[in-house]
């Protein structure tokens, strides 16, 4: 068995500290560019609830549909394209596929159509596209991009009308759809409803949920040490940390306690109280910037604890991690970032995938 754990399969940890008030910091992008989350983390020391104003922003996260067996094709519709695609940040990922065995497929808000395809199917597609990176010693896999910005793909054209006989003739690939959309224009929302009436759907709320942890060690960080070398404890410990209170693991090593041994690094201090709040669903990347940026004023007042942090998780199965990069499932499926916010506006992030993605950007 101890054997069988140390096969523990590799992952990769990008991090990196800055100031958000730094005319090079480059965290709006990072946040941008992450396109498929479903699920938000924050962990706040000596704090008991939501303060009024950040609840305000997570209420207001963007609305989400759920579409059942959608036609991809219904993606180039001429009214679709010109209302919805190309006039706002249209989000799409098929539902419940699994990236290493199913056809996945995606819809990029920069109106990139990504189809991430067996053999077969790549074949009777006859689209160009190109393997997998994450192929064996046979290409088993095939992803399409399509920009549907290219003039090529304007409706009535060649490029759009062998596209459309594909998706729609030679395979027509359906899957259950995640939808949402960040600008909602008038006409927008008439094509989108239009779409909607022919399908069976349900609209959903991310759910959100929040609780106060009693008397918890929280690692002692300091913004001017990222590595852990003096005053703070390394970039893995500490995402472990966050792990274990997400999970609910104990972090008290008791003598009573057979389920958990593990104990918060050090150095750390003991807090009265803690929020733990988490949103799930599909979490559009505007909503969490916002989210961001009023935690960035959560220390405008005088308060206890000189940190908070953020955690946002990328769907397993997306077929991209951030903005076009292919996405592997290896054995985990993890693409995620942790923003940890200072006092005086210095932060850390940190961006995780599995060893099968390329580096995070």
């Amino acid at each position: 068995m101890y054997r069988e754990l140390e096969k523990c399969p590799r992952s990769l940890l990008v991090c990196e500290k800055s100031n958000f008030e730094n005319e090079k910091s480059s965290h709006d992008t990072h946040v941008s560019k992450h396109y498929f989350n479903h699920k938000v983390s924050l962990v706040i020391p000596e704090c008991r609830s939501l303060p009024p104003k950040l609840a305000s922003v997570i209420n207001n996260f963007k609305k989400y549909f759920l579409i059942k067996d959608l036609p991809v094709y219904e993606f180039l519709d001429k009214d679709f394209l010109e209302n919805v695609v190309w006039n706002g940040a249209l989000y799409a990922l098929s539902y419940k596929t699994s990236i290493d065995q199913d056809n996945t497929i995606a819809l990029l808000p920069s109106s990139h159509l990504i189809l991430s395809v067996d053999k077969d199917t790549y074949e009777q597609l006859g689209l160009e596209g190109k393997p997998s990176q994450y192929n064996h010693k046979q290409p088993m896999r095939y992803v399409v991009t399509i920009d549907l910005t290219e003039k090529s793909m304007a409706p009535g054209g060649k490029r759009y009308q062998r596209v459309l006989s594909s998706l729609k003739e030679r395979v027509p690939l359906k899957s259950h759809f995640l939808l949402a959309r960040h600008n909602s224009g008038v006409e927008g929302d008439r094509v989108l409803q239009s779409l909607l009436a022919r399908y069976q759907w349900k609209d959903h709320t991310p759910v959100v949920r929040s609780h106060t942890l009693k008397d918890l060690s929280c690692p002692s960080l300091r913004s001017t040490d990222l590595r852990g070398e003096q005053h703070s404890c390394d970039p893995s410990s500490f995402l472990e940390w966050l792990g274990a209170v997400s999970a609910g693991v104990s972090c008290d090593n008791t003598a009573t306690s057979f389920t958990s041994t593990y104990v918060c690094p050090e150095p750390n201090t003991p807090v009265s109280q803690a929020l733990h709040c988490t949103l799930s669903g599909l979490l559009l990347p505007e909503d969490i910037y916002s989210l961001l940026q009023e935690l960035r004023r959560y220390f405008d007042e005088p308060k206890f604890t000189s940190w908070l942090s953020l955690t946002v998780h990328g769907f397993m199965d997306s077929p991209v991690s951030w903005g076009d990069r292919e996405h592997g499932f290896h054995k985990g499926g993890e693409n995620f970032y942790n923003f940890v916010l200072f006092r005086n506006q210095d932060y850390w992030l940190h961006m995780g995938t599995g060893s099968n993605d390329r580096c995070p950007p």
